[in-house]
């Protein structure tokens, strides 16, 4: 398979950081790189892997994951697929993070829990693991200590809240260093608030340096 990946930000040849970007159920590669400007991610290149269709999969992510393949499947190969050109340009997986919204959340976090090492970062606007249930048995590794920040709203019309807190748990279980914010009635939306955590949490590191800021 081969993705259709959009570049901006820095030139893989000159950046010192990759940030993969992941957009939601509707959305375009494009869509999503209009949060670059909201980041601090000087100096980061940037890919964005284009969904078929402009959807990763037909149904909700809590469904059976049966029920959405192959496209589950191949989504989580289109995100391989932009590591490996992220690797193969020069960049170890400590210095390649990731960001998505809402279907593009969930999809990161599946990919990230089921391949977990010690990457950059990761920011999950409105996400949760993938499934009827949690499959725990999918997901090995171990994060060392990757920041991790997890925003939602309660409710959300598309992702309940024990969903996030049961992908939390998973997580820390497997070494992240999680900082999960669940917010009354914000919507299914990307807050100001939510964009400050993320650049504190995962983009300047403070995260691995200050856990007040969890508060």
């Amino acid at each position: 398979m081969k993705t259709q990946i959009v570049s901006a930000g820095e030139s893989l040849d000159t950046a010192s950081k990759v940030l993969i970007m992941v957009h939601g159920r509707g959305g375009t590669a494009s869509d999503i790189l209009t949060l670059a400007p909201h980041l601090e991610i000087d100096g980061f290149a940037l890919l964005a892997p284009q969904a078929s269709q402009y959807t990763w999969y037909p149904y909700s992510f809590l469904a059976e994951p049966k029920k959405n393949e192959p496209s589950l499947s191949e989504a989580l190969d289109a995100l391989d697929e932009t590591v490996k050109h992220a690797v193969s340009a020069g960049f170890k997986k400590k210095d390649i993070y990731f960001l998505g919204f809402s279907q593009g959340a969930c999809l990161t976090l599946e990919y990230i829990t089921r391949n977990a090492t010690q990457w950059g970062g990761a920011v999950a606007f409105t996400g949760g693991l993938i499934g009827d249930r949690v499959y725990e048995e999918n997901y090995k590794g171990d994060f060392g200590k990757t920041p991790v920040f997890i925003g939602t709203s309660d409710p959300d019309p598309h992702v309940p809240v024990d969903r996030v807190l049961s992908t939390t748990a998973i997580l820390r279980k497997m070494n992240a260093s999680v900082n999960e914010k669940i917010y009354p009635f914000m919507g299914h939306t990307i807050s100001g608030e939510e964009l400050r955590l993320a650049n504190q949490w995962v983009f300047n590191r403070q995260g691995e340096r200050d856990e007040s800021l969890k508060v």
